[in-house]
């Protein structure tokens, strides 16, 4: 299994997505967020740790966004479709 490559601008971008602040993704993710803002403050891929670039994708996800690989359409972020309720 391999590791999902994110950048800083999917980072961003899931958080638009969800509609979550720095303090509200820190709170999800269990990384400081002294740590988001030194992150998101650079460009490319997110770097850091990798445990901490696990957790922050991983709270987004649950969060409802899709990380998109590069897959020769740029990779991306998008919201997750929900599944429909049973009636």
């Amino acid at each position: 299994m391999s590791i999902l490559k994110v950048s800083i601008r999917q980072i961003k971008a899931a958080r638009a997505l969800v509609g979550w602040s720095q303090d509200d993704l820190a709170g999800k993710s269990g990384v400081s967020s002294p740590t988001i803002k030194r992150l998101e403050a650079a460009d490319g891929e997110l770097g850091g740790r990798a445990d901490t670039g696990a957790a922050l994708v991983a709270a987004l996800e649950k969060g409802g966004v899709e990380f998109i690989p590069e897959n020769g359409g740029g990779a991306g972020v998008r919201l997750a479709k929900r599944a429909k309720k049973a009636k």
